[in-house]
């Protein structure tokens, strides 16, 4: 214990001696370490932690098979948890942004509705008063109930417990607070963190639609349960299956799979997780390069820094100390630089964590995002910091048992010039390689947010303003509702600045509704018969303009185009391909509804997003809201002016219509944001990793040429004296490194391109082989190069011959 103990002071004596090196090992580290800490936070948070629900492992969500997603429709919603066989019971629930009033003027809130037996199912008590139950529900409208998260309780009521039964306003009804959810509970998906709870069986009050017995209608958004105890997946999934061939055959008209599959809620299931594993473990496997790339540098330093001490080894060997204690100080040394360096990378993992916590990047959406760190990271922290400090501390081994101590004394050093490859070169080539790795998929990623916000949306998102009103919370309910959007409509557009304004019940990559359409000639209408299925859009006339989407050929909507009028359309292209063959076919032709009514195409747009920016071209269609109505009231205001003085004067504008009218207004870039976020976060992440990926290769090929000049300062003196060209002095100090560069970049890119899969899991339109990227990558290897070779080169140029011959 003595002996380890003096091991520790004297490690500490020697790192204490060179502080420049341990300063410059323990910022190396501690780069590495927080950057695979802040990465396993994220996966640990998002992926392998469970929910915060009791019994957790035994939690799924039901999911289509055909294409994941997890809607259904209420009634199918009642049939499988009144049918099936496997779960302890099934849940549904829907987010949902209403119209709040507390007392202190309405506000636009996130809730959850949910089926009464939800809290029931998941297990979960209330911190205070009580959760509303199935024996609460009575038919429609009959559980005016809510239950407020314990966020929301703490930072809008202040922890106030005489919340309990005291009577808000939701969309204009009155409902009575009656519980309070526990602190840890946030539902069931991690992202979203709820400000409150109300029964579904109010939907028509919370929402002003009547649809709840619509079995056509797939508005709920998830179904969940516990499955029994002893019951398999398979056993389970073959029960629903049963329940789903049901329920096609009893009522074939209706749009649904029969099939069915498991999946976990926490990340919407397979419809959403896939892409977040496959986001999270390519950026796991970039902080795992960094983290070689470290103990490649960190070796390749150690490795000089023993052969610095070379002498002072051979002289501690030549007194009697066995190398077995020589070793086990290096290893000490290298042991404390690792648990400094993990302990700061750590810490700094941990702030800013804190601060990834707390992010709302969607202006009120309730965003949470559960990364704190505990006990997993910290350990696996510790277990970083411990192996890598045993991996660079245990490369300087082969050269210390070979270190002969009469050699040493005799020669004054134990370097031999003019190996044809040292060790020191493999580290510094494999590290070479490794952040050229680093920093091809920092430039993919930024072609790749350039593609995601310069691409093709079908729409224009830039200088355009959304505007949210809520009329059913007006008062706007059956007829009144056409009359108030086109005073909402004309109002807005005599705003001056304003260049047009567009009304639509759904919007473009966010919340399109899809249905199933048929050929003009198709008699069987039921779902299996369909010619293609098609997102579906109820616009004003001047929407197309102020969404800045083209208009192919045809023409676009009047506001003569109303129930009164023959039904039309406008469709995009690929519509037009799937039911009429072409673009050209598709003006004057005519379609199908599944409920029968025919349509006519007078309209043809171009293809855009409408679900995902990676979705195949997929049909859209366009129908004037005023042969559809919709109570929705989106608007999109296309103008020049600042968006504060636009905002301000929206608002006012639509105040002096109607003061009772709630109105949410962002901008139209800040919609989509929820689109490019992956996007934008795949950018800043591996743009992260690629500037940490140059700084290693930076300071590696530093520390070798540095290294280089420093055992060649008599060689490269006495070529001076000789009469050598500047030339040939930095061929000779330099040469090695510049060979090492360009061997590990070349080697880098290559490995770069055949990752290529990998990084198209993480990156929109990923591809190395993109000539910017494979230019940018050549180009900023040999800038790294010269930044890394400047000074050595400066070093090597300003030798003085006669200053070493007096030395000698």
């Amino acid at each position: 214990m003595i002996s380890w103990f003096q091991d520790l002071r004297y490690a500490m004596r020697q790192l204490r001696k060179s502080p420049g090196f341990t300063i410059t090992a323990i910022l190396t580290l501690a780069m590495a370490i927080g950057a695979n800490a802040v990465v396993f936070s994220v996966l640990n948070g998002l992926i392998l932690r469970p929910l915060s629900v009791p019994d957790a492992q035994s939690l799924y969500t039901l999911e289509r098979a055909s294409d994941k997603e997890t809607n259904q429709s209420y009634p199918d919603y009642l049939d499988l948890r009144d049918r099936n066989h496997s779960f302890d019971g099934l849940a549904a629930y829907r987010v949902n942004q209403v119209a709040l009033n507390t007392g202190e003027g309405l506000s636009m809130e996130w809730s959850i509705e949910t089926s009464g037996n939800y809290f029931d199912v998941l297990r979960i008590r209330p911190y205070l008063g009580r959760f509303f139950h199935a024996s609460d529900e009575h038919g429609p409208n009959s559980a005016p109930y809510i239950v407020l998260s314990y966020a929301y309780w703490h930072s809008h009521f202040h922890d106030d417990r005489g919340v309990l039964g005291r009577n808000v306003q939701i969309s204009r009804h009155l409902f009575t607070v009656i519980g309070i959810a526990p602190p840890e509970f946030r539902g069931t998906i991690v992202f979203l963190s709820p400000n409150f709870f109300v029964p579904m069986v109010n939907h028509e009050q919370l929402d002003g639609i009547s649809d709840l017995s619509d079995r056509a209608r797939r508005w709920v958004f998830m179904v969940v349960g516990h499955l029994k105890a002893g019951v398999s997946v398979a056993e389970a999934t073959a029960d629903l299956n049963s329940i789903g061939s049901y329920l096609e055959k009893t009522y074939p008209k209706d749009e649904r799979q029969a099939g069915f599959v498991l999946g976990r809620p926490n990340l919407l299931g397979d419809q959403f997780a896939p892409g977040v594993q496959a986001f999270i473990a390519g950026l796991m496997l970039l902080a795992g390069l960094i983290l070689l790339a470290t103990c490649a540098n960190l070796g390749s330093l150690f490795t000089a820094r023993a052969a610095d001490r070379s002498r002072e080894v051979a002289l501690r060997l030549a007194l009697g100390s066995s190398r077995k204690r020589i070793l086990r100080g290096l290893f000490t040394e290298a042991v404390v630089i690792s648990l400094v360096g993990g302990a700061i990378g750590l810490w700094a993992s941990v702030l800013f964590l804190r601060r990834l916590s707390e992010w709302q990047p969607f202006g009120n959406f309730p965003m949470h995002t559960p990364v704190n760190p505990d006990a997993t990271v910290y350990g696996l922290a510790v277990l970083l910091s411990l192996v890598s400090g045993l991996l660079f501390g245990s490369v300087p081994v082969r050269q210390v048992l070979r270190t002969s101590p009469y050699e040493v004394v005799k020669s004054g050093t134990a370097v031999r010039v003019g190996r044809p490859i040292t060790g020191r070169d493999v580290l510094l080539a494999v590290q070479i390689s490794l952040c050229a790795v680093l920093v091809t998929a920092s430039l993919v990623a930024v072609r790749g947010l350039m593609h995601a916000l310069h691409g093709n949306f079908g729409f224009e998102p830039q200088h355009a303003m959304l505007v949210g009103a809520d009329l059913n919370t007006a008062g706007y309910t059956g007829d009144r509702v056409a009359p108030m959007q086109k005073r909402m409509l004309d109002a807005l557009a005599a705003i001056p600045g304003v260049e047009s304004v567009g009304l639509t019940d759904a919007l473009l990559l966010n919340d399109s509704i899809g249905s199933n359409v048929f050929s003009d000639g198709s008699t069987d209408l039921r779902p299996s018969n369909a010619a293609a299925g098609a997102y579906v859009y109820h616009i004003s006339p001047e929407y197309l303009h102020a969404e800045g989407t083209t208009l192919v050929s045809g023409r676009s909507f009047t506001w003569h185009d109303d129930k009164n009028s023959p039904r039309i359309a406008i469709v995009n292209r690929e519509f037009a391909r799937k039911i009429f063959g072409s673009g050209t076919n598709a003006i004057g032709g005519y379609f199908k509804m599944p409920d029968g009514t025919r349509i006519q195409v007078v309209g043809l747009t171009e293809n855009g997003k409408y679900n995902t920016l990676t979705e195949e071209p997929h049909a859209a269609m366009f129908l004037p809201i005023l042969q559809w109505p919709s109570n929705s009231a989106w608007l999109v205001v296309r103008s020049s002016r600042a968006p504060e003085q636009l905002g301000a004067a929206i608002r006012s504008t639509l105040n002096q219509l109607e003061v009772a009218l709630p109105v949410v207004i962002e901008m139209r870039l800040d919609e989509i944001g929820g689109v490019l976020f992956p996007y934008q976060m795949a950018s800043v992440s591996l743009g992260v990793m690629g500037g940490m990926g140059a700084m290693l290769a930076v300071t590696g090929i530093f520390g070798m040429a540095a290294y280089s000049v420093s055992k060649r300062l008599r060689e490269l003196g006495i070529r001076i004296a000789l009469g050598a060209q500047r030339k040939e002095l930095l061929k000779a100090a330099l040469g090695r490194a510049f060979k090492l560069l360009a061997f590990g970049s070349a080697v880098g890119l290559f490995l770069g391109i055949l990752a290529s899969r990998v990084l198209a899991f993480i990156v929109y339109q990923a591809t190395p082989r993109d000539p910017l990227v494979l230019a940018g990558v050549v180009l900023a290897m040999a800038l790294l190069g010269l930044l890394a070779t400047w000074i050595p080169a400066r070093r090597a140029l300003s030798v003085d011959p006669a200053i070493l011959l007096r030395e000698e």
